[in-house]
């Protein structure tokens, strides 16, 4: 299966589709300048020990909740200030997710790269809007989408005169309240764009704690080292100090305190893949 040459440029040290990893990794929604800081300055740390490229992430708004009474921001202005403050005190880039095509301006002055939640793959303005702003785009494949039919998000991505995008994977409904993951499904889109494959999210269990969304954390890193033995281009982590604690996400949040090992362990597996990744089976 034939692999895109394509990459993705997040900053002039930080390419996605080359030979290095990129890890993006922080806490699932922005808390607090204080947690962020915390979590990325460790995270960071790992990241260079262990031979990954380090984008920062947090969501500025959880605008997509189970219920309309659980935490979803601390107010767009103040997390785009966070995450500012935590960039330059890292000197690390930046990713966040928009949902709202006019977002997509205000929040590209902040972070390097704008990614699309994977309930809006689909949503052309929103793509075409955050395209244009010039900035890396990171979509993540709809619970409901076919990979090869994500190459179709990637154009309209491009149409815009933006070739910096990629695709992330983050496993597909089977059922109420599971997901699955489709190993397949990373060189299928790998076709198109760089891979990312979402270690997190692929073991949330959406809505599956009736108002809150549960998870299978202890799953993760079975499906991490699935992943990365494919030879993929980077992965996606949520992590928290204490994920019982945490705003959101916290049945699948990787604890803090694992994510050196964590990271061990996936390098490990990712070097080989990729010495592997283009077995010819023919």
């Amino acid at each position: 299966m034939n692999r895109t040459n394509q990459i993705m440029k997040i900053t002039d040290k930080v390419v996605l589709g080359e030979d290095k990893p990129v890890l993006f990794a922080g806490p699932c929604a922005v808390e607090s300048y204080d947690i962020c800081l915390e979590i990325g300055t460790k995270v960071k740390a790992w990241a260079d020990e262990h031979g990954f490229s380090y984008v920062f992430k947090a969501s500025f708004d959880k605008a997509n909740r189970t219920s309309a009474s659980s935490f979803r921001s601390i107010g767009m202005n103040k997390s785009l200030e966070v995450l500012q403050r935590v960039g330059k005190a890292l000197d690390v880039p930046l990713v966040t997710d928009i949902h709202e095509s006019y977002q997509a301006k205000e929040v590209a002055e902040v972070v390097d790269v704008l990614q699309i939640p994977a309930f809006l793959c689909r949503q052309t303005d929103l793509l075409l809007a955050a395209a244009e702003t010039g900035k890396a785009v990171k979509i993540k494949r709809g619970q409901f989408m076919a990979p090869e039919d994500m190459q179709f998000a990637v154009k309209k991505v491009r149409s815009a005169g933006n070739d910096n995008v990629c695709l992330t994977e983050r496993g597909y409904s089977l059922g109420y309240h599971n997901l699955v993951v489709d190993m397949r499904a990373l060189p299928v889109m790998r076709q198109f764009a760089p891979v990312v494959f979402d270690i997190t999210h692929s073991v949330q269990q959406p809505g599956g704690q009736g108002g809150s969304s549960g998870g299978q954390r202890e799953f993760a890193p079975f499906l991490a080292r699935a992943a990365a033995a494919t030879g993929i281009d980077g992965f996606f982590i949520e992590t928290h100090p204490e994920p019982a604690k945490a705003l959101s996400d916290g049945p699948n949040l990787i604890p803090l305190h694992r994510m050196g090992d964590f990271l061990t362990m996936l390098k490990e597996v990712w070097d080989l893949g990729r010495k592997y990744q283009d077995f010819p089976i023919e």
